[in-house]
C-alpha cells in the first residue's frame, strides 16, 4: 500500500492528487463536485484517477480528504435542526453576544441568526461557579423531559452549554451520558468537550456549530465511506482539519465544526512546502478556485496560525458581522470571488462580483450546463485567457457563444459598453477585490506584502495572480507545476495531529513546576489519544505546548510556545522572559514591572513522521521556450486585445525563460503573464515570474 490520495473538494471542482514511491510521477486529476452529494465525485475521481494511472485500489495506503462542506452547511444553513440546553437565565447569550458593533456608525448593523432558534433553547437549572465549585447540581428528570421535548420538535441535534462548564464539566458529562443511554438518536455536542475555554459566547457558537453539521458530516463521511469500501479501499482514510492538520473519521464526527476552514488550510501548507523548498523568507500564499479566493502569510515556511476565526460574515471585510468560532486554524482571508462568482451591475451603475457563485451545478454560462448569468470564467473566456477546446485538458470545451450571451445580456447591454470592455472590468474588479483583501490581512499581521513572493494557485489564481501581485507591489510570483491542484497536494502533506485547550486562571507566580505539569499531563494525554487511536505508537508523537499569558487587569493574550528542552522548575522560571520576549515581537515594548499571568494551557499532539512529497522532478536543461500557437487576448485598458503567444506547462524545461504578454496552459490552469512580466523555470519546474513595474487596470 504505496499509494496516497489527496482529495480537495471546492465548491466547483473537486481536485486529485495521487503520490507514489519515488520516482513515480504526481498524478492529478479534476472534475466537477456533485454539490448534492460530494461523495459521488470523489468515489468516480479516485476510481477513475486510478484507472488513468493503472494504479490498483488494493496498494493505496491512505486517502486524505478536504471538504469545504461544513463552512458551506453553516453559510447556507443547510445543517440540521439542532436544539440548546442552557443554564437557566442564560438562553439569551447567543443574542447578547459580546455587545460589541462592528461598525460604530451603523444604526441599523444586522448580525447573523443564531443556528439554534430561541424557541428550541432551553432553560436548566444548575449552576457551577468561576472556579468549578458545584452551587446547584442538574434535576436530571428535567433534563429528561427537555431533551423528549426537542425530540418531539424534530430536533436531530442538542448543544449542551453550561455556564462555567470549563471550570468544572460534571454537570454536562453528566447531561451527555444521560441523552446518550435513553436518546441514541440525537447528536451530543457539549461545550466543555468543543472548546473547554473560559467565555460563554465563543465557546457556546462554536458547540451550536458543532451540534448543527455533526449529523450531516455523519451521513456524509457513512455514504463516501461505503464508496470506497466498494471500490475496494482497504486502507485509511482521514480529514483535514482547520489546523494544517488530519484526523481520523472518528475525530471528524465528534468534532466537525473543527473542518471549517478544511481545503483552504491544506493550500497554505503547500504553498509553506513550496516556500521552504525556494528558502523564500515571507511568502503570500494565493488560492483561487471556482467559487473562493484564499489568502495567508506565511513566515520561514510556516503558515501563521490563530484560534479565532469567523463565519457566515454579513459583511466580508468587518470583523464581528459573523459567528465567532475558537478553534486551532491557519490564519487566512477568505473572499466571495472565483471563477463562478457571478457579475451583476449594482443601481450604481457599477460592476459587482460575487459572493453568489454558480457553482458546480449549473455552473457558469461557458459550461453549458444550464447557466444563464455571466460569471468570471464566462469574462476570463471572451478576455482570451482560456481556450475553449483545451479547458481541463481538452476533456470539457467551454462554449465561447454561451459566455458572450451572458456577458452581454448581464454587464455589456446595461452599462452600454462593448462586450471585450464589459469582460475586462469583471476580470479588474475580482483583482482589486482580492487586493483589498490581502492589504488588510496583511496590515492585520504587520506584514509589508511589497517584501514578500506570492505563490498562486487554484484553478482561477494563475490568471489572476500576476494582476494582483501588480496592484500589491509584489515582486515575484511563483506558479508551481500542477498549480490547479496544489490544494490536493497539500493534503499529502499533512501531518496527523490535534490539538485541545483549557482555560485555567493562575498569577505567574504561583505557576509552579507541580502546576506547570499537573495542568498539562490531562491535556497531553486527551490530545495524544486520537492518533493513538489511530495506530501511532507513542514514541513518534511530539507534543507542543503553549501559554496564553496575560498582564493581569488586561483582557488581551498571547500565545507563548514552550521550548521542548525546558520542563518543571526551570521552565516555570523562564515564563516571564519568555512572554516578555514575545510581547516585544507584537507590540514593540514590554511593561516588566506588571504582574502577570496563565489564562489558557494548550497542547498539539503532532504525528512525527511527516509524509515526504516531491512536486517535481529536476529535469535538464532545454532549448529556449517554444509556443505552440498565437491567440488573442486582452492585455490593458487603451491595448485591447493583443496577440499572446500560448505555451504548454508540460513542454517547459529547466532553465526556459519567457517574457510576456504571454500564456502557459496546463491541464488544470492557465497562467498569465503580462506584458513586460519575465518569467523562467527553475530546477523543479516552478515558473518563477518577475512582475513588471507598470500602471494597473
Amino acid at each position: 500500500m504505496h499509494y496516497r490520495i489527496g482529495v480537495d473538494i471546492g465548491g466547483t471542482f473537486t481536485d486529485f492528487a495521487l503520490a507514489g514511491p519515488p520516482p513515480t510521477p504526481l498524478g492529478t486529476h479534476k472534475r466537477l463536485t456533485t454539490s448534492e452529494d460530494p461523495a459521488e465525485a470523489v468515489v468516480a475521481g479516485v476510481a477513475e484517477l486510478l484507472g488513468d494511472r493503472r494504479v490498483p485500489i488494493a496498494e493505496v495506503g491512505a486517502i486524505v480528504h478536504g471538504t469545504t462542506l461544513v463552512t458551506n452547511a453553516v453559510i447556507t444553513r443547510r445543517g440540521a435542526r439542532t436544539g440548546m440546553l442552557v443554564t437557566a437565565g442564560f438562553r439569551d447569550i447567543l443574542e447578547i453576544g459580546t455587545e460589541l458593533r462592528y461598525d460604530q456608525f451603523d444604526l441599523t448593523q444586522q448580525f447573523p441568526e443564531p443556528l439554534v432558534p430561541r424557541m428550541d433553547r432551553i432553560e436548566i437549572a444548575e449552576r457551577i461557579y468561576f472556579d468549578g465549585r458545584v452551587e446547584q447540581a442538574p434535576d436530571l428528570g428535567e433534563v429528561r423531559a427537555a431533551l423528549g421535548s426537542l425530540q418531539e420538535r424534530g430536533v436531530e441535534a442538542v448543544a449542551v452549554c453550561l455556564l462555567h462548564a470549563y471550570a468544572n464539566p460534571a454537570h454536562e458529562q453528566a447531561i451527555v451520558a444521560l441523552a446518550t443511554a435513553e436518546y441514541p438518536g440525537l447528536h451530543i455536542s457539549a461545550s466543555a468537550d468543543v472548546l473547554a475555554e473560559m467565555r460563554e459566547y465563543h465557546r457556546w457558537t462554536t458547540t451550536t456549530v458543532n451540534a448543527y453539521t455533526q449529523p450531516m458530516v455523519d451521513r456524509y463521511l457513512g455514504r463516501l465511506e461505503r464508496g470506497l469500501a466498494d471500490l475496494g479501499f482497504r486502507g485509511r482514510l482521514y480529514v483535514m482539519t482547520s489546523n494544517g492538520g488530519m484526523v481520523t473519521p472518528a475525530v471528524a464526527r465528534r468534532y466537525p465544526v473543527r473542518l471549517i476552514e478544511s481545503g483552504p488550510a491544506a493550500g497554505v501548507l503547500i504553498a509553506a512546502h513550496q516556500a521552504g523548498a525556494m528558502s523564500l523568507p515571507d511568502v503570500l500564499s494565493y488560492d483561487m478556485g471556482g467559487t473562493t479566493a484564499k489568502g495567508a502569510i506565511v513566515r520561514d515556511a510556516r503558515p501563521l496560525r490563530t484560534y479565532g476565526i469567523e463565519v457566515a460574515r454579513l459583511h466580508e471585510f468587518k470583523k464581528g458581522s459573523g459567528l465567532p468560532l475558537r478553534i486551532p486554524a491557519i490564519d487566512l482571508i477568505e473572499i466571495g470571488a472565483g471563477g463562478g462568482s457571478i457579475a451583476w451591475v449594482d443601481a450604481r451603475g457599477v460592476i459587482r462580483v460575487g459572493p453568489e457563485s454558480a457553482g458546480a451545478d449549473p455552473g457558469p454560462a461557458c459550461y453549458g450546463r444550464g447557466g444563464r448569468r455571466a460569471t468570471l470564467t464566462d469574462a476570463n473566456l471572451a478576455l482570451g485567457y482560456l481556450d475553449p477546446a483545451s479547458f481541463l485538458g481538452g476533456k470539457m470545451a467551454l462554449d465561447r457563444v454561451a459566455a458572450e450571451a451572458a456577458l452581454t445580456t448581464d454587464v455589456a447591454r446595461p452599462l452600454g459598453v462593448s462586450l471585450v470592455r464589459a469582460a475586462a472590468g469583471i476580470h479588474a474588479v475580482v483583482n482589486e477585490d482580492v487586493a483589498r483583501a490581502f492589504r488588510i490581512h496583511a496590515a492585520e499581521q504587520g506584514v509589508d506584502y511589497r517584501r514578500c513572493s506570492m505563490v498562486a494557485f487554484g484553478g482561477s489564481g494563475p490568471i489572476h495572480a500576476a494582476a494582483v501581485a501588480r496592484r500589491l507591489r509584489i515582486p515575484q510570483v511563483v506558479f508551481p507545476l500542477g498549480a490547479g491542484v496544489m490544494s490536493a497536494m497539500g493534503l499529502l502533506i499533512a501531518p496527523l495531529s490535534f490539538a485541545t485547550a483549557r482555560s485555567r486562571l493562575v498569577p505567574l507566580d504561583q505557576v509552579t513546576a507541580e502546576v506547570l505539569e499537573g495542568t498539562f499531563a490531562p491535556l497531553e494525554h486527551q490530545a495524544a489519544l486520537p492518533l493513538a487511536d489511530a495506530g501511532i505508537p507513542a514514541e513518534r508523537i511530539r507534543i507542543n505546548r503553549m501559554l496564553d499569558l496575560r498582564y493581569r487587569g488586561q483582557s488581551h493574550v498571547i500565545e507563548v510556545t514552550l521550548p521542548e528542552d525546558l520542563r518543571g522548575a526551570a521552565l516555570a522560571s523562564a515564563l516571564p522572559a519568555l512572554f516578555a520576549e514575545r510581547y516585544a515581537a507584537v507590540f514593540a515594548r514590554s511593561l516588566l514591572e506588571e504582574s502577570l499571568e496563565v489564562v489558557t494551557w494548550k497542547v498539539e499532539a503532532v504525528h512525527r513522521d511527516v509524509p515526504f512529497l516531491t512536486l517535481a522532478a529536476t529535469a535538464a536543461a532545454a532549448a529556449p521556450a517554444t509556443h505552440l500557437v498565437r491567440r488573442p487576448a486582452y492585455a490593458a485598458a487603451g491595448d485591447g486585445l493583443i496577440e499572446y503567444p500560448v505555451y504548454s506547462r508540460a513542454s517547459l524545461s529547466r532553465g526556459e525563460v519567457i517574457t510576456g504578454p504571454a500564456l502557459v496552459e496546463e491541464a488544470e490552469s492557465t497562467c498569465v503573464l503580462g506584458p513586460g512580466d519575465v518569467g523562467r523555470i527553475d530546477a523543479t519546474r516552478n515558473l518563477i515570474v518577475t512582475i513588471a513595474v507598470r500602471a494597473v487596470s
